[in-house]
């Protein structure tokens, strides 16, 4: 039987940041992957010679060489990476897109309180007290308790239309919780985004994924791909070993999990309480143009819309929810690597309605949301005239395939485990229901749950 020191399940950001952390101090590492492809969440796929990504349209956390005390920098310093590895090129500017107001942001936090300033006038001091409360809010503290954000927020804010696109992309981009999230993440969120900002790097998220492994394996690390886990094998409490989808066994001193608590305690051997899957999943189209968006005046690199002044995040009542979106132009970063115009379209979505259909009706409803998708972009668009060279969407039966979230739910558990420790001793859970949010978030989520359970104080040097 086959020993380790640490075995993580998971070949996800934040598994694949653990394991360099862990090999960097001559662990014994072993991380595990059901599928082929390692990513998870945030993966890649080729279709007729077309690389396409999955998750997030874009990394949050954006800093530029040598800015100290940012969240990327700390993760590129604790797994020795080089700044320049990353390739990062900047958006140009994202806007929030409401039917009566418009606010836009970018980089430069600068563009956002000006825009607040000229948009909602009568907030702008209010506004400045937010940001004073967000900037002195230690967000990463593993003793916060639950706070709802909408209730801290209204502290500061008044006009309750700009709470609502205040919120629109943080909730979007990374809350479980229908129409809240803990004020913690909330900070994350809004420092990731509004205070940080957007970056793409060079070739998409492969190249983030591809360079986490290829430093995982130069340090010694085992990573098997199609290797699915069976069970976590328990006794009195204490985990003892994996056992593999094909009978294969492995002892490990610790587990640390990625792929989420839900399904992480649903294949611990002893029964163990089981904490609800969220609700959100969404479906998501992908289409490719023979013409660039820039190239017919559209510069912005993501829109956040809704065409109400209330932004309902949460579960549809219907398959889809086509009254709001993420729309993203990976051509509209600084730097432009695709030889087509690519936009990616996203929708909230109800996964129990996706999963009743059966495969006729599930193809007919993948073509109603590209048209939707269409639809949405020369509603926002009328000047875009393009060919449609090819298109994919994926849903949330999709992600579950995929990824074996529960209910497809893209975000996790509504239940996140800030010191990542579970019921059963040596257990742990880094990543999304961990409670780091985004690309860079679930890396330093991978690399603090190492430092904190897996590495002794003397060793993280």
């Amino acid at each position: 039987m086959a020993h380790y020191d640490t075995i993580i399940i998971g070949a996800g950001m934040s598994g694949l940041a653990a394991g360099i952390r862990l090999a960097m101090f001559d662990q014994k590492v072993c991380i595990l992957e059901r599928h082929k492809v390692p990513g998870g969440l945030n993966s890649y796929y080729e279709r007729l010679g077309r690389k396409l990504d999955v998750g997030l349209h874009a990394m949050t956390n954006f800093s530029r060489k040598g800015e100290r005390g940012r969240p990327l920098t700390k993760l590129l310093k604790q797994l020795r990476i080089p700044y320049e590895k990353l390739e990062l090129s900047q958006q140009h500017f994202s806007r929030i897109v409401f039917p009566e107001r418009q606010l836009s942001f970018s980089n430069n936090p600068q563009l956002l309180m000006d825009e607040v300033a000229s948009v909602f006038p009568h907030q702008q001091e209010n506004f400045s007290h937010l940001l004073e409360a967000v900037l002195n809010f230690d967000d990463v503290n593993l003793q916060n308790q639950y706070q709802s954000a909408k209730e801290k927020v209204r502290e500061f804010i008044t006009d309750e239309n700009l709470l609502e696109m205040l919120f629109c992309p943080l909730l979007i981009y990374g809350s479980a919780w229908e129409n809240d999230m803990d004020f913690s993440q909330f900070v994350i969120m809004f420092k990731s985004i509004f205070l940080e900002g957007f970056s793409r790097p060079k070739n998409g998220v492969r190249s983030i994924i591809n360079l986490l492994i290829e430093k995982y394996l130069q340090l010694g690390g085992e990573l098997r791909l199609g290797a699915g886990i069976q069970k976590i094998d328990v006794e009195n409490g204490v985990v003892r070993r994996v056992v593999l989808d094909n009978g294969e066994v492995l002892d490990s001193n610790k587990v640390m999990s990625s792929i989420g608590l839900p399904e992480t305690m649903n294949i611990v051997s002893e029964k163990q309480e089981c904490p609800a899957a969220g609700a959100m999943s969404f479906t998501e189209t992908i289409l490719f143009f023979d013409k660039k968006p820039a190239d017919q005046g559209i510069h912005d690199t993501i829109i956040f819309f809704n065409d109400n002044d209330k932004y309902p995040y949460r579960k549809p009542d219907t398959l889809c929810d086509y009254s709001s979106a993420v729309i993203c132009f990976p051509n509209n970063f600084n730097s432009d690597d695709y030889n087509e115009g690519v936009i990616r379209v996203t929708f909230m979505a109800n996964f129990e309605k996706w999963n009743e259909l059966d495969k006729a009706a599930y193809l007919l409803m993948k073509q109603e949301v590209r048209q939707a998708s269409l639809s949405l972009i020369k509603k926002l668009f009328p000047q875009f005239e393009a060919e449609l060279l090819y298109s994919d969407v994926f849903t949330p039966r999709t992600i579950m395939r995929y990824t074996g979230h529960i209910k497809g739910a893209v975000y996790g558990s509504t239940q996140k485990v800030r010191d990542g420790r579970t019921a059963v001793k040596n257990l742990f859970i880094c990543g999304t229901d961990q409670g780091f949010l985004g690309i860079v978030g679930a890396m330093l989520s991978g690399i603090s749950m190492a430092n904190l359970h897996c590495l002794m104080s003397g060793d993280k040097a």
